[in-house]
């Protein structure tokens, strides 16, 4: 933690500091919060302590599996951390390359591009863009603040979709062991297959079920990269084709 200088703030008396000292603590204390709401990423997933990594499982188990299959699938039920402790944050391991020591799936050795998509425009704006990246600010220009999963200091150039409010269209991302660029792409199903179309990947994660013909376009996207797709969703249209495509032989009815 951040301390004034002059006193150990684990044995202060606050109610005796002068005024100016107060005011001092109360803007260091601000300081602390500001940078450790930047960099969530570095403490996920911890060795030790009531959040250790031990009592994630099923999230080292999904991460893993990317080692050996290029597609996966995370179907679970909601609030879990699907989203957050597994689509986002293995995105944000890929895209930064700033793998933990502990990491067991896939590593890339170079800057990725990588596509996060949603259902609609807004859910992906509104949970997958907040997720990642954090709020829209709208300052002397158009920003993100750098909340979310990916590390603040490691956001570079934003360009913005048209005709959607505050909807990041592609954004760079510093690959920390190169010195480079990868480039994240915000999508929705609701632009239909055409609009995935193109551009080669070499991850894509889907956050909640796409439709057959956009995943079938999104593995195409990935196939000749090598790269990986990932689905984190609640199967709320039921045994649908991509639920199918899931499904162990001898799950599946009929």
């Amino acid at each position: 933690m951040i301390q004034p200088t002059g006193f150990d703030l684990s044995r202060a008396d606050l109610s005796r500091l002068a005024p100016e000292e107060q005011d001092e603590l109360l803007r260091l204390l601000e300081e602390e919060q500001a940078y450790r709401s930047r960099r969530r990423f570095y403490g996920m997933f911890p060795d030790e302590g009531p959040l250790r990594r031990e009592l994630y499982a099923k999230h080292v188990e999904f991460f893993a599996a990317g080692a050996a299959y290029r597609e996966r699938c995370a179907m679970c039920a909601n609030r879990i951390g699907k989203t957050y402790g597994m689509g986002a944050y293995e995105v944000t391991c890929h895209l930064t390359g700033d793998y933990p020591d502990w990491w067991p799936g896939r590593r890339f050795d170079h800057p990725v591009r990588a596509w996060a998509a949603g259902k609609t425009n807004e859910t992906t704006r509104d949970i997958i863009q907040q997720t990642l990246l954090g709020e829209v600010t709208h300052g002397n220009r158009k920003d993100v603040d750098g909340t979310g999963m990916v590390p603040g200091d490691l956001l570079g150039d934003i360009t913005w979709k048209q005709g959607v409010a505050d909807l990041v269209d592609t954004i760079k991302v510093y690959h920390v062991p190169t010195g480079g660029w990868s480039t994240l792409g915000l999508k929705s199903y609701q632009q239909g297959r055409g609009s995935f179309e193109g551009t080669a990947q070499h991850v894509a994660w889907c956050d909640e079920e796409p439709p057959a013909d956009v995943y079938g376009e999104i593995l195409i996207r990935t196939a000749t990269t090598g790269g990986i797709v990932l689905i984190t969703f609640t199967p709320l249209l039921g045994l649908s084709e991509v639920v199918m495509q899931f499904m162990p032989g001898d799950q599946r009815p009929g």
